[in-house]
């Protein structure tokens, strides 16, 4: 493999115009001396020129004010970008936030769990990202065949799983930010620095389990969970509402469930929650329109150089962050430990060598190799994981070839509808109002084809 150049790196975040693209501008800027990052490349779309413009004027502030010396570039020709760079990170949204609010309102309108990376709503933002992904993908096998793909567009899991098995370029993570808010909550609770806890974590992207948990390097585990058990809904996303967990129920499972589980474990509170929302013209997508509104607004403001405190109202806080720590650890060849979405190579045995597994793993500059802490889950959430497993797998597949029968299968057989009848329905209503983001699935006349 071709040893990563040591100076004048270039990075690409494709949506650069995203909200989040400040706190990846500042964790670029407080790791510079350790990543040096030469030419930073911002690419959008064309509905996202005006958002693009915005960040990427903030961004050259931020640089500015820093001191550091990395030139902002913002384009919309995405090859241009491409073109010999060192590492790409995407953080899409095919559809913009208009088709998020139609992947969480019309499953509750057949009183189905609404959420964009869960249920249907996730599977209809698969089949649209999916194709993106991979054309984002092959133009890097052929432009910057050497650059690392940090993906953290949701759903991680599927579309890393679809790069794994559709892929010419091999050189690909996935990234979520869950287990870092995991981490962080449970310092909090343990009123320590966060710095101070690692957990060992396994399992799925949302659907990730913590099995040990270190405090300065000792196993606190079983001290952890009951410090948990006490205050389980202080560990949270900003998209999910808090709940506390039943205490025998974590107990018993002698593992910290992420805050998606709450989908599967918790299903009708959360979706009675969604419900009363839903009832009120409400949905999670709605509050992000307001929060991204808020957002750009102050980002026009000449006088603001910094990354502002209400970014953090976004669900996914500390997503850019990890982001900047996965590509440093990548290019300093660091060896440190960090949870990411990689082939399985054999660690857990509830899957097959190249399927995708969330889990902790030692980074270094030739990829992420899984930390071996368990041989296989246990049984009473293996069922549950592989489930999730077989969902994505057929919502890549169906993605990939326009295969119906394949996106009837994932619906239906996904734990959040389980309903032959309605889940039929609201698949093709789902198809229909994403027509045209997803032109594998229609034939010349505009009908579904099955």
């Amino acid at each position: 493999m071709e040893q990563i150049k040591k100076t004048g790196l270039k990075l690409v975040i494709i949506g650069g115009g995203s909200s989040y693209t400040p706190e990846f501008i500042e964790g670029l800027i407080k790791r510079h001396k350790e990543l040096p990052v030469e030419e930073l490349w911002l690419v959008d779309i064309v509905d996202g020129q005006e958002k693009l413009n915005i960040v990427g004027n903030l961004s050259q502030r931020m640089v500015k004010e820093a001191g550091v010396p990395i030139s902002i570039n913002i384009t919309l020709d995405r090859q241009k970008a491409l073109k010999d760079a060192d590492f790409v990170a995407t953080q899409i949204r095919v559809g913009l936030l208009q088709a998020r609010a139609k992947d969480e309102a019309m499953p509750l309108s057949y009183e189905f769990i609404g959420q964009e990376t869960n249920g249907a709503g996730g599977l209809l933002k698969g089949l649209r990202t999916v194709p993106v992904i991979l054309n984002i993908a092959n133009e890097m096998s052929e432009l910057c065949p050497n650059a690392w793909l940090i993906n953290f567009t949701n759903p991680t899991g599927m579309l890393t799983e679809a790069l794994a098995r559709y892929s010419k370029h091999r050189k690909f993570i996935g990234l979520c930010n869950v287990p870092i808010g995991m981490e962080r909550g449970l310092a909090d609770i343990l009123q320590i620095d966060s710095s101070r806890i690692r957990i060992d974590f396994a399992g799925l992207n949302h659907m990730v389990y913590g099995f040990n948990m270190f405090v300065d390097g000792i196993d606190k585990t079983k001290e952890v969970i009951d410090q948990y058990i006490k205050k389980s809904d202080s560990i949270n996303m900003k998209n999910i509402i808090a709940m506390k967990w039943d205490a025998d129920f974590i107990k018993a499972l002698q593992l910290i469930p992420c805050p998606y589980h709450k989908y599967y474990y918790k299903t009708k509170d959360m979706l009675n929650d969604e419900l009363e929302n839903y009832k009120l013209g409400k949905t999670r997508a709605e509050e992000v329109m307001e929060t991204e509104k808020e957002l750009f607004n102050l980002y026009k403001d000449e006088s603001l150089k910094e990354k502002p405190k209400q970014l953090e109202r976004r669900g996914g806080a500390y997503y850019s962050d990890a982001a900047c720590n996965l590509i440093s650890s990548i290019y300093n060849d660091k060896g440190d430990l960090q949870v990411v979405n990689t082939f399985n190579q054999g660690t857990l045995e509830d899957f097959s060598w190249d399927e995708i597994v969330e889990i902790s793993c030692k980074i270094t500059k030739d990829g992420p190799i899984p930390h071996k802490f368990i041989d296989k889950l246990p049984v009473y959430v293996s069922g549950l994981v592989k489930q999730i497993k077989q969902f994505e797998v057929l919502g890549a597949e169906a993605a990939v070839e326009g295969n119906y029968n394949k996106a009837l299968l994932a619906m239906i057989t996904n734990p959040l509808i389980s309903d032959d009848n309605k889940g039929h329905k609201l698949l093709d209503e789902m198809l229909k109002v994403n027509k045209r983001f997803l032109p594998k699935f229609f034939d010349e006349l505009g009908n579904i084809k099955k």
